[in-house]
């Protein structure tokens, strides 16, 4: 009889265990899906980044041809930032950096550097992230919408070649992952991959 009692005890007390585990379970996927941002916060996200650094490959397409480079991008604050190629190797090592108004050309290979003072194409950059994040900003058009994997941010502008940009966001990492340029006929002129992102954002 007191054997019969343990075992119904220890079965009650097994019972009891695998309950627990089954509701703890439940308890921290419930944890771990509160702490997932919206496709809102996504957005504002990108849109508070202050600083950040990116490995991209860039695809310029012309009518002509296409040209692939690899470059390193860092963005330290509006008044400065850097772009130095990786590839191809007979150009690796320039480096473009914008300094507030300025723009410095550098070539360690050669050392050589040429200072732009006041260059008024320095705000034409399509390459830059931060360079879109500031059109979304300012056009009241800006539009985003979201697939299974990515919140897609897109925005419009006058010029002719650079018409329509289009940010991907990876919606698991909240990282950019590509971004699109295309021009007035809806042509890609501008194909940008990220291959490694490190963000620093305000929110």
């Amino acid at each position: 009889m007191n054997k019969k009692i343990i075992y119904i005890i220890l079965v009650f007390v097994f019972i009891i265990f695998i309950i627990f585990l089954f509701f703890n379970k439940k308890v921290v996927k419930i944890g771990e899906s509160g702490n997932t941002k919206t496709s809102q916060e996504i957005v504002d996200y990108i849109l508070n980044i202050s600083s950040y650094e990116a490995n991209i490959t860039v695809e310029v397409k012309s009518n002509k041809n296409s040209n692939k480079y690899i470059l390193n991008q860092k963005y330290i604050n509006p008044n400065k930032n850097t772009q130095e190629v990786v590839e191809p190797s007979n150009i690796a090592g320039v480096k473009i950096i914008k300094e507030e108004n300025n723009l410095v050309i550098e070539n360690s290979n050669l050392n050589l550097t040429t200072f732009y003072e006041n260059y008024n194409y320095i705000t034409d950059n399509c390459l830059d992230l931060n360079t879109f994040i500031d059109e979304y900003k300012a056009q009241a058009e800006s539009t985003y919408e979201e697939n299974d994997e990515s919140i897609i941010m897109k925005t419009s502008s006058d010029s002719k070649y650079n018409k329509t940009k289009i940010l991907y966001v990876d919606k698991k990492s909240y990282k950019p992952t590509k971004l699109e340029v295309k021009d007035t006929n809806q042509n890609t002129r501008v194909y940008i991959l990220y291959n490694e992102v490190k963000i620093n954002s305000i929110t």
